[in-house]
């Protein structure tokens, strides 16, 4: 018997992640050693003081019912969280949610918020579940351009008035993926003016917030006066604390927002796993050095990388943050023939920058997943292809 899928998901999967999958495959088969800088989840674990948390909550009997609800004091954690790295004040119960994830809330949000047929703004390149999520809810779609001469910002003095004015929503997301971007506080200001202006919400991911070196640090949307009223922000504890497998983030911002998030999400699940609430707790209310160790880490990453590039003529800047660097591909090739033929003759793996939109052809994403021992192996097998 043969079922068809529902036409909501027919092309959602994006063919060029899925061909690179399938060209990474082949590539092993013929006893290539892959190095693969094309996944986006970290490849350090937690803290030893989370794991031990965790394992201690899993050890209890008492922790496998439903949770149905956040844990209050993992919502004071994050709440505290706020105020002290961004100066911040969030009410613990209204203006937090726990979510498995931030992708499950970006997933979600526009269920909560968004009728068949309201406009959406999301970014092109942008990370997929930005367009799927409002496409379940049968959003109409604009792509906003991030153009590297913008500084891979949207220029919102270029959005004409009859668009905003019909927008319900905007999805953004600095420190950026794949784009490993970043944007100002006056950027985010001007943004919440329209917002205000133009009775439309903003959401923003800030995932990527604590992974950025040389001294940089990336704001808050919510540290913009009244930003509150019209914006959510969703955060996560996998990069940060390297829990990306445990599925914990979380949602600050709007309060009858997040409540009408609550609502779907009250049809959709029981919860996050009492155990990893708890090992959540200890991550952001327990020592942090670790997490300066990790940036320190990824530091080191980007610069074996970039400069190992640079050294062999494949020009890059180097990002502010993120674990990603966006590059630009050499001569004629597209997205895809480059990253096939980059496989195909030195086995690394990086995404084709048109998997994450129409702005992403010419482009690829590299991820700083490996040691640096694995990544000085991809400079010298690249330097070695006679790609450059």
């Amino acid at each position: 018997m043969f079922f068809e899928k529902a036409d909501r998901i027919k092309g959602f999967s994006s063919a060029v992640f899925s061909e690179m999958e399938k060209a990474k495959y082949a590539a092993m088969e013929r006893g290539i050693e892959v190095i693969n800088l094309g996944i986006g989840s970290p490849d350090l674990p937690p803290a030893p003081h989370i794991r031990k948390r965790l394992q201690e909550a899993v050890a209890d009997p008492n922790n496998y019912g439903y949770a149905i609800l956040g844990f209050p004091e993992l919502h004071e954690a994050l709440a505290d969280w706020y105020r002290n790295r961004f100066g911040v004040e969030l009410d613990p119960k209204t203006e937090v949610l726990d979510l498995m994830g931030s992708q499950d809330g970006l997933a979600h949000i526009s269920l909560a918020v968004i009728n068949p047929g309201d406009t959406v703004l999301v970014p092109d390149p942008g990370y997929p579940i930005y367009s799927a999520g409002p496409l379940f809810a049968g959003a109409e779609l604009y792509r906003y351009p991030l153009l590297e001469e913008n500084n891979y910002l949207p220029v919102l003095e270029e959005f004409e008035p009859s668009l905003l004015k019909r927008a319900k929503m905007i999805i953004i997301n600095y420190p950026n993926n794949p784009l490993a971007a970043t944007a100002p506080l006056e950027f985010f200001s001007r943004l919440v003016e329209l917002a205000y202006q133009y009775n439309f919400l903003i959401c923003h991911d800030v995932a990527y917030c604590e992974l950025a070196f040389d001294g940089y640090r990336p704001p808050s949307l919510l540290q913009v006066d009244g930003a509150k009223e019209v914006a959510v922000e969703f955060s996560s504890l996998s990069k940060t604390y390297n829990m990306a497998g445990c599925r914990l983030g979380f949602v600050s911002g709007n309060p009858q927002v997040i409540a009408a998030l609550a609502e779907v999400k009250s049809y959709l699940d029981y919860g996050v796993f009492k155990p990893i609430q708890y090992a959540g707790i200890t991550a952001l209310t327990g020592p942090q050095e670790y997490v300066r160790e990790t940036v320190l880490t990824y530091q080191r990453r980007r610069d074996v990388l970039v400069e190992g590039l640079n050294s062999i003529g494949w020009k890059l800047e180097k990002p502010k943050a993120t674990m990603f660097v966006w590059a630009p591909v050499p001569g004629e090739y597209t997205s895809s023939d480059f990253a096939t033929t980059l496989l195909a003759k030195t086995g690394v793996v990086v995404l084709p920058g048109n998997g994450f939109g129409e702005n992403g052809e010419g482009y690829v994403r590299i991820g700083l997943v490996q040691d640096e021992e694995q990544l000085k192996e991809a400079v010298a097998r690249i330097a070695e292809s006679g790609l450059f």
